[in-house]
């Protein structure tokens, strides 16, 4: 289950959305010389992705270049969908400086939050997945009731739903805090605890925003949906496909 798209359209052209997307895929695209070559792909990590036990030790570079690495093309096309379903909306409401700030400071939140969990690791982090999930988290604060279309396989049923965006939102939370209490941060794997730190500095940091758009009140005039209509994308023509007999 992931998300594919929402029905929330921007109002603006999200430029620094776009110009995030494309600064993930260039770097991405110079990491794959070092594709089959362990020992030159593990010097670029030592200089560009975040190390815990290096930031404990008062080197934080890592903190901001780590967010534009990633480790396969899945990792960044995963990352990528995501901002640019939920990244448009928040630029909208930052502004384009104010969300690039945003932006940045969600991810070394996150990065900080993977340290917190496990400050002497000497396993690099990468991924822009901190940041994405601040915008996520500010995302819910701001629209928890937008729709959102996820893409279901389950066996031999094949489908699109349309949910509430704080119901795929907070699942998603959801998971990552429970896989992280159970994750031996020793072995590797998805960075959990960075994930749910980015998305609680995010929603943490739109607090600000949402007070001026008139907190609760703002809720209650839009009742938790967008500002604006909706787009009413037609029905989805992926069809149920079912085992024959």
């Amino acid at each position: 289950m992931f998300p594919i798209r929402d029905h929330n359209p921007s109002q603006t052209t999200p430029f620094v959305t776009y110009a995030l997307i494309a600064a993930n895929v260039l770097v991405f695209l110079y990491q794959l010389q070092f594709a089959g070559n362990d020992q030159a792909l593990n010097e670029f990590y030592y200089h560009w992705a975040l190390f815990p036990i290096a930031v404990s030790n008062g080197q934080y570079t890592g903190l901001v270049s780590s967010m534009f690495l990633h480790a396969g093309f899945m990792h960044i096309a995963g990352n990528m969908l995501f901002l640019w379903i939920f990244g448009d909306n928040m630029e909208d409401q930052f502004g384009h400086t104010g969300f690039l700030v945003f932006y940045l400071a969600s991810g070394i939140a996150a990065g900080l939050g993977q340290v917190y969990a496990d400050p002497m690791s000497q396993i690099p982090t990468v991924g822009a997945s901190g940041a994405i999930a601040g915008v996520m988290g500010g995302y819910l604060l701001l629209f928890p009731r937008a729709k959102v279309d996820i893409f279901v396989f389950l066996i031999f049923i094949i489908r699109v739903f349309a949910i509430p965006a704080w119901l795929m939102l907070g699942f998603w939370f959801g998971t990552q805090i429970f896989q992280g209490a159970g994750a031996n941060a020793a072995d590797g794997g998805v960075a959990y605890w960075a994930h749910a730190a980015g998305f609680v500095a995010g929603l943490v940091l739109t607090v600000p925003l949402w007070l001026r758009r008139g907190g609760s009140a703002y809720w209650s005039m839009n009742h938790g949906q967008p500002p604006h209509p909706e787009i009413a994308y037609s029905p989805s023509n992926i069809p149920i496909i079912r085992k024959r007999r």
